[in-house]
C-alpha cells in the first residue's frame, strides 16, 4: 500500500503540473496565431531575437534555482529538519533577488549593443528593453515555486503559471494589435511586455499562496528543533551554489544553442547568396515562430514530469529508498515518452496541414515542421533523464553532457544551414543531433549511476511500434475525410482518429495497463470502458 500511495503521489504531482504546462502551452500557442497573423514572419524574427537572449539571461539568474531548492526542500523536509527547509527558502529569496536586478540592469544598459552585435537584427532593442524588467519579476518567483515544489505541492505553481499565461496572452495580443500602427519592431515588443506582465501576475500569485500558507510553515518549523543542526545561512548558500550552478550551466547551454541558432542562421543563409536579408529574417522567424512554438508543446509533458521527478525522487534518495528511485525513473520515462513519441510522428505526417489550418495567412513552413518534429522524442528524453540524474544527485553530469550536443549542434549547424536546399532545415536538424547526442549520454550515465537499466521496451519500443501504426492510420484518415471536408475538419478528424488508433494499440500491445490507467485522472472510469468492450480483462 505504501508503494502505490507513494506512486500515486509522484504521479499526482507530475500529473497537476503536466496538466498546467498542456494548459499554458496551449494558451500560448493559441494567443501566437492571433500575433502571428499581427506581426507575420519578420515580426516573430524580431520578437524571437530579443527573447532568446532575455531566457538565457533569465536562465542565469534564476531558471536552475526551482530544481535545485526543490532538491534541497525535499532532502531536509523527508529528514524531518523542517526549519532548515525554510532557512533554503529564505537564502535564495536573497541569491536569486540579488542575481535577477543585476542581470535586469544589465540588460537595460546594453540592449542596443546586443541587438545589433548578437542578434542580427537592430530592431530586437526594443523587445530587449521591455523584458528587463521581467528577469527580476521571474526570479523572485522562481524561488516560491522552487520551494512550494521541495514541499510536494505543486498546486500554488501550476496555478501560477495558468494565471502568468492568461496575462501574458491577453496583453501580449492586445499591446501588438495597439503598436501595429506605429511599426512591426514596437508591435513585437508589444507583446513581449505581455510577458513581464503575465510574470507580475504569476508571482502575486505564489505570493498569496505563501501566505495562506504561513502559519502552517511557522509550526512545522519548530517540530524536531533539538534532534538536527541547524545550518547556517552561508552554508545553504554554498549548497545552493554547488547544486544551482551545474544545473544553470546545463539549461543554459541549450540556450546558448538558441542564440547560436539566432546568429548563425542569419549568417550562413546570407553567406550562401540564395537569400536577401529580408528573406533570411523571415526565414528565422518561420524557424522561431511556427517550428519552435509548436514542437515544444507536445514536451509540456516531459518537462512537467521533469520538473516534479527531481523533489520526489530527492526525497527518495535521502532516505536511502532505492527501490522507490528505480519505480519513479521508470514512470518518469514512460510518462513522457507515451505521449511524445506518436506526438513526434504525427507531427510529420500532417506538418503542412497542421501549418495551414493554423496560419492559413502565412502557411510556409511545412518541411521544416516535418524535418524537425523528430527534436521532440529526444529533447523530452534528454529532459526527463536530466531530471533524474539532477533528483539522485548527478546535477554535473547533464551539464557536461549539454556541452557536448550542443558543440554537436554548432558543428552540423554551420555545415547545413548554408546549403540553399536545406537552409533554415539545417538548424531543425542539427537540434535534433543535439538532443540526441544529449540524451543518449544522459541515458547512459543514468544506467551507470543507479546500476540498472531502465525499462525500455515499455517506454521507448511499444510506444515507437504503436506511433508507426497510428502514422498510418493518421495519413489515411486525412485522405479519406478530405474527400467531402475541407483541410480543417480534416487534420481535426484525422488527429482524433489517430489518438484513438495510438490508445487501443497500446492496450493491445501492453504498452498501457490497468494500473497505468488508473493513475491518471478518470482513470478507473477509463478503465471500465476498456474492460466492457473488450480492451482489459
Amino acid at each position: 500500500m505504501e508503494k502505490t500511495t507513494r506512486g500515486s503521489s509522484f504521479v499526482k504531482q507530475a500529473a497537476i503540473l503536466a496538466a498546467a504546462s498542456l494548459i499554458v502551452r496551449f494558451i500560448g500557442f493559441l494567443y501566437r496565431l492571433p500575433m502571428t497573423d499581427i506581426i507575420g514572419d519578420e515580426g516573430n524574427a524580431i520578437y524571437a531575437a530579443g527573447y532568446q537572449v532575455y531566457n538565457f539571461l533569465l536562465i542565469l539568474s534564476s531558471a536552475g534555482l526551482p530544481a535545485a531548492i526543490g532538491k534541497m526542500v525535499s532532502e531536509r523536509i523527508s529528514l524531518g529538519e523542517y526549519k532548515n527547509a525554510h532557512k533554503v527558502f529564505q537564502v535564495s529569496l536573497l541569491v536569486s533577488g540579488g542575481l535577477s536586478f543585476v542581470f535586469m540592469i544589465a540588460l537595460l544598459l546594453t540592449s542596443k549593443l546586443i541587438a545589433v552585435n548578437i542578434c542580427k537584427i537592430p530592431d530586437a532593442y526594443y523587445t530587449l528593453l521591455s523584458l528587463a524588467p521581467t528577469i527580476f519579476i521571474v526570479g523572485i518567483m522562481s524561488v516560491f515555486r522552487g520551494y512550494f515544489q521541495g514541499m510536494n505541492n505543486m498546486v500554488p505553481t501550476a496555478v501560477s503559471q495558468i494565471v502568468e499565461q492568461i496575462f501574458n496572452a491577453v496583453f501580449s495580443v492586445l499591446l501588438s494589435w495597439l503598436l501595429i500602427s506605429k511599426s512591426v519592431a514596437l508591435s513585437a515588443a508589444g507583446g513581449t511586455t505581455g510577458t513581464g506582465i503575465g510574470a507580475l501576475a504569476g508571482l502575486i500569485i505564489v505570493f498569496l499562496a505563501y501566505g495562506t500558507q504561513k502559519d502552517r510553515i511557522k509550526r512545522r518549523n519548530r517540530l524536531n528543533i533539538g534532534k538536527y543542526r541547524v545550518e547556517s545561512a552561508g552554508e545553504i548558500a554554498s549548497i545552493l551554489i554547488k547544486t544551482s550552478v551545474p544545473i544553470i550551466i546545463g539549461t543554459a547551454i541549450y540556450s546558448i544553442t538558441n542564440l547560436v541558432d539566432m546568429s548563425m542562421v542569419m549568417d550562413r543563409l546570407l553567406a550562401s547568396g540564395a537569400f536577401t536579408e529580408d528573406e533570411a529574417t523571415v526565414l528565422y522567424g518561420q524557424l522561431q515562430g511556427k517550428y519552435v512554438t509548436l514542437t515544444t508543446l507536445p514536451v509540456a509533458i516531459s518537462t512537467a514530469v521533469a520538473t516534479a521527478s527531481v523533489p520526489n525522487i530527492a526525497g527518495a534518495m535521502a532516505i536511502k529508498d532505492y527501490t522507490s528511485v528505480e519505480r519513479k525513473i521508470n514512470m518518469a520515462i514512460k510518462i513522457s515518452m507515451v505521449i511524445s513519441i506518436p506526438a513526434a510522428l504525427g507531427m510529420a505526417v500532417l506538418s503542412p496541414q497542421i501549418l495551414y489550418m493554423l496560419f492559413p495567412r502565412v502557411p510556409e513552413g511545412g518541411s521544416l515542421l516535418r524535418v524537425g518534429s523528430f527534436s521532440i522524442i529526444f529533447l523530452a528524453l534528454s529532459q526527463i533523464v536530466t531530471g533524474t540524474l539532477q533528483g539522485i544527485g548527478k546535477v554535473k553530469v547533464p551539464a557536461v553532457n549539454a556541452g557536448i550536443g550542443a558543440i554537436a549542434k554548432i558543428a552540423v549547424n554551420y555545415f547545413l544551414i548554408g546549403i540553399p536546399l536545406l537552409n533554415v532545415k539545417g538548424a531543425v536538424i542539427a537540434t535534433t543531433v543535439c538532443y540526441m547526442v544529449a540524451s543518449g549520454l544522459n541515458l547512459r550515465a543514468l544506467i551507470k549511476a543507479t546500476g540498472f537499466t531502465p525499462d525500455l521496451k515499455n517506454s521507448i519500443v511499444k510506444p515507437t511500434f504503436a506511433a508507426i501504426i497510428m502514422s498510418g492510420v493518421c495519413f489515411g484518415s486525412y485522405k479519406a475525410i478530405d474527400i467531402v471536408f475541407g483541410n480543417t475538419v480534416s487534420t481535426l478528424g484525422a488527429i482524433i482518429v489517430a489518438v484513438a488508433a495510438y490508445f487501443v494499440i497500446m492496450i493491445l500491445i501492453k504498452g498501457i495497463g490497468e494500473e497505468d490507467l488508473r493513475l491518471i485522472p478518470a482513470g478507473g472510469k477509463i478503465t471500465r470502458i476498456c474492460k466492457k468492450i473488450g480492451l482489459l480483462k
